[in-house]
């Protein structure tokens, strides 16, 4: 599972049947300089590309949440969608204490 900040949702006029009703979320993935300068760092900026999350839990612009990649994330449905992300938590607090040696 990674970590990234709804920054937008998306809105489709076309949709697979079995996915009629759903919510997307644009989301920002979450980097190692995100976590290292903590609430330094602007909500929602990132230098990857951001992507677009098929959400069930109802997430919102500005929360963190937890997104799960590739085939494990059509694994909730019977049939498997045409879907590449899928949200899987809300996270209210994240807690880094990198490891010093």
């Amino acid at each position: 599972m990674k970590l990234g900040a709804v920054i937008g949702r998306v809105t489709l006029s076309t949709v697979v049947p079995e996915l009629r009703g759903a919510r997307w979320l644009i989301v920002s993935p979450f980097t190692r300089e995100h976590y290292q300068r903590g609430t330094e760092t602007p909500e929602g900026l990132s230098k990857d590309p951001s992507l677009v999350v098929y959400d069930s839990l109802g997430g919102g612009v500005g929360q963190t949440i937890g997104y799960v990649e590739g085939r494990e994330a059509a694994q909730p449905f019977e049939t498997s969608p045409p879907i590449d992300a899928i949200n899987a938590a809300l996270v209210d607090e994240i807690f880094y204490n990198p490891f010093s040696k």
